[in-house]
């Protein structure tokens, strides 16, 4: 019922109707937005923003594309982001509710059920993520017998699809790397947790466990930006940095580190070697060398990850920006001092760090566009500050958005607004600030770093946090 009062309120604005033969191979992207928490729809493909589209009164959008081309697209509607599928003369409206943004997504219209399998097939991956977490500590042979389950019924599934449909090639090419690609990526998640943690089991992975590696396609134009198969490259990047280890170090040791220089340097040299497309190996130099220099406990570190990255063919502007992150890390190692730091709290005004309390702090970062781990910290930080109430959590927003924004997503999603402040100024890029979306810095009631490198995911975080609270008793 709500697709047909949305397609007959659409056809009344004028933005749907019949199509002439010179408009048949146009592109109408429109919808509604429950509970929106912007104003707007944003279009983009390969990181490149399309248009953005305002929603109306009430709150729908909607418009006529030609020329698109043909293959996943994402749509944001800040904070959240999904994506659909596309080709030439495809109609396609999208109903979702913000209070359940991905669960409520509905897709309609000619061409709406591609989106419909790569929609089904995320939500069937969210689920399986958690459940999967506790297979691994499984014999690797019954490891594989489940994921083999997945992998079956979801290549049934699609089979099932493509008989019924009139697919593209293109289409169904995604389609099945989207299912492969999950199964690989439950492998080198195995393989990376056995060799940290079970080592005994890691003895017992079969030779052949791997085999798909052979036949990987690290450039590939048409998924380069599809959560699927970056997911998968990263893991493979991450456990192949590792086999490198000595088994009979303990977990702890900097080898197992992802963030150790040795591993991050390792990530790099394997990008370098096994990506050829530049588009593509850059986007990894941002996120590896920013990695790398935000992780370093030393300037030498920094350094090391600089000299590397200009030994390749990394882009000279990027790397230049990196090298601006390099000079502030360098003045965010233990015994520099960032309170006088600007910020905006959500009354719009302007307050440098130290300002913020007279207690220790600690402060945690975070975006807008990363909505799983944004919810994930949130958690973590009203625990931690029920149990270390001596300590001041201290939230700074690193996005571009406008203040307004910001400001209704703190007070409807956090539990703390008056400790959650908006970076006012930074000469930054904004994607290279995202490699500080884990980090935390502990800071003393004067605004110096007592510890730069601490991540809210490390099993030694709380008991970092007890060593600087012995400081102050």
């Amino acid at each position: 019922m709500k697709f047909k009062l949305l397609l007959i309120s659409l056809i009344s604005l004028g933005l749907l109707g019949c199509k002439s033969e010179e408009e048949a191979q146009s592109t109408f992207i429109g919808g509604e937005i429950v509970n929106p928490k912007s104003e707007y729809f944003i279009l983009s493909k390969n990181n490149t923003t399309i248009d953005t589209l305002y929603l109306n009164q009430n709150n729908q959008f909607g418009k006529y594309f030609e020329d698109m081309e043909e293959g996943i697209y994402r749509f944001n509607h800040p904070p959240e982001n999904q994506v659909l599928y596309l080709q030439p003369g495809d109609s396609i409206l999208i109903w979702l509710n913000t209070l359940a943004f991905d669960e409520s997504i509905n897709f309609s219209g000619q061409g709406a059920k591609k989106s419909d399998f790569l929609l089904d097939l995320y939500l069937a991956n969210q689920d399986e993520s958690e459940m999967i977490l506790s297979y691994y500590k499984y014999h690797p042979d019954e490891f594989s017998e489940k994921i083999d389950s997945i992998f079956q019924a979801k290549t049934k599934q699609l089979n099932k699809l493509i008989e019924k449909k009139d697919f593209s090639d293109k289409f169904i090419e995604i389609a099945r790397a989207g299912i492969d690609y999950q199964y690989y990526h439950f492998k080198e998640r195995y393989a990376f947790l056995t060799r940290k943690y079970f080592k005994e089991l890691a003895q017992e992975i079969p030779e052949d466990f791997h085999d798909y590696r052979e036949k990987i396609n690290f450039e590939s134009e048409n998924l380069n930006t599809y959560y699927v198969y970056t997911n998968f490259i990263d893991d493979y990047f991450r456990t192949k940095a590792i086999e490198r280890c000595d088994p009979k170090l303990p977990p702890s040791a900097d080898c197992f580190d992802l963030n150790s220089i040795g591993n991050i340097s390792y990530k790099i040299i394997l990008a370098d070697s096994l990506i050829e497309s530049q588009e593509i190996k850059n986007s990894y130099y941002d996120r590896l060398g920013s990695q790398g220099v935000t992780f370093s406990r030393k300037a030498e570190s920094i350094d090391s990850v600089i000299n590397l990255l200009e030994k390749t063919d990394y882009d000279k502007e990027n790397l230049n920006k990196l090298k601006q992150m390099a000079a502030v890390q360098k003045s965010l190692l233990p015994g520099n001092n960032i309170g006088s730091l600007a910020l905006r709290n959500v009354k719009g005004d302007t307050i440098r760090l130290k300002e913020i309390s007279n207690r220790p702090m600690i402060t945690y970062h975070w975006s807008m566009s990363s909505k799983n781990h944004f919810r994930w910290q949130q958690n973590i930080i009203d625990n931690l500050r029920k149990k270390y109430p001596e300590i001041d959590f201290v939230g700074i927003n690193i996005d571009n958005n406008t203040h307004a924004d910001w400001a209704e997503i703190v007070k409807t999603q956090t539990t703390n607004p008056e400790m959650e402040f908006h970076l006012s100024f930074t000469r930054i890029d904004k994607d290279l600030l995202k490699a500080y979306l884990n980090k935390t810095f502990f800071l003393d009631t004067g605004g110096e770093i007592a510890r730069g490198s601490s991540q809210l995911n490390s099993k030694s975080f709380e008991r970092e946090v007890l060593e600087f609270l012995n400081r102050y008793n």
